[in-house]
């Protein structure tokens, strides 16, 4: 007994030539170009971040975001139900950030640091004893950060990030890590630790932050040359000096040195002055900082 022969179902035409199938359709549309950019339109009409579904927005906790990274592995990219579920998800951590109550970026202090002369003593003193010197300096700078609720986002060779949800506490934390490193010495060499404070609204993305604000801090920091204490404007207004027992200087501008990209012209800082003892540091010129 012969089998008939059965011809595969012919082309048609509205598909390109390719077979229509029962739901051929729905893979048209969801891969149709028109369709995944008329969505990607009405998703920027959506509450929330409409790029959210992308690495950097997923990043952290909470069910949308690990609910967007199961769904960035296993949707198609290039199609429409991707965009609908992202658009989905996307809704669900706006509702979640405002049922919270805490806004998407909410107010923080940064805090970065460096140690003065640092590279050139390396060069000198060899890698063993560069490594003896970066582990005492963390046992000593980062306990008093940690004590009082800062939050090591990155620590970078000689320096770190640290973020804080009070202004106050964080410089009180900078001002007893600074004392603490004075005990630090290894072989005749005695760090001073330069340090920038800025408070503002920097977008948290997972365990890091991102934004202008993180590099008006990373600037404040690059202010302390000699390994001073300098606060932008926005921490000193957020902060007592009487309570935390500093003086505050504003640096002037600085007449022979380049102009800091990404700083606004009227961004202002200033030299934070312990007044229990005269500070370690040699004071800068009054003709030769600030902005």
């Amino acid at each position: 007994m012969r089998l008939a022969r059965v011809d595969p179902e012919p082309p048609d035409e509205r598909t390109g030539g390719r077979p229509w199938g029962p739901f051929g359709w729905l893979k048209e549309v969801n891969h149709s170009a028109p369709v995944i950019s008329f969505l990607r339109r009405a998703r920027r009409a959506l509450p929330g971040d409409p790029e959210f579904g992308d690495p950097l927005s997923v990043a952290g906790v909470g069910g949308p975001r690990a609910a967007a990274r199961a769904a960035d592995r296993i949707l198609q990219r290039d199609a429409a139900s991707r965009e609908v579920s992202l658009g989905a998800l996307q809704v669900w951590q706006a509702l979640t950030e405002r049922v919270s109550g805490r806004p998407a970026n909410a107010e923080v202090t940064l805090v970065f640091t460096d140690l003065v002369g640092f590279s050139s003593w390396s060069l000198g003193a060899g890698d063993d004893a560069t490594l003896r010197l970066l582990r005492r300096v963390s046992q000593v700078v980062e306990p008093p950060l940690l004590e009082s609720g800062g939050k090591i986002v990155k620590r970078m060779g000689d320096g770190i990030m640290a973020v804080f949800l009070d202004p106050t506490i964080a410089v009180r934390a900078v001002i007893t890590a600074r004392e603490a490193l004075e005990s630090v010495d290894v072989q005749g060499y005695t760090p001073r630790m330069r340090v920038g404070v800025h408070t503002g609204r920097p977008q948290r993305l997972g365990s890091d932050w991102l934004g202008i604000d993180v590099n008006l801090a990373a600037r404040v920091m690059a202010r302390a040359t000699r390994g001073e204490l300098v606060v932008s404007q926005a921490t000193l207004d957020r902060i007592d000096l009487d309570e935390l027992g500093v003086t505050a200087k504003k640096l002037r501008k600085q007449l022979f040195a380049a102009k800091q990209d990404g700083v606004p012209a009227d961004f202002a800082m200033y030299q934070l002055r312990t007044n229990a003892h005269k500070p370690r540091e040699v004071a800068e010129d009054e003709t030769g900082a600030g902005a």
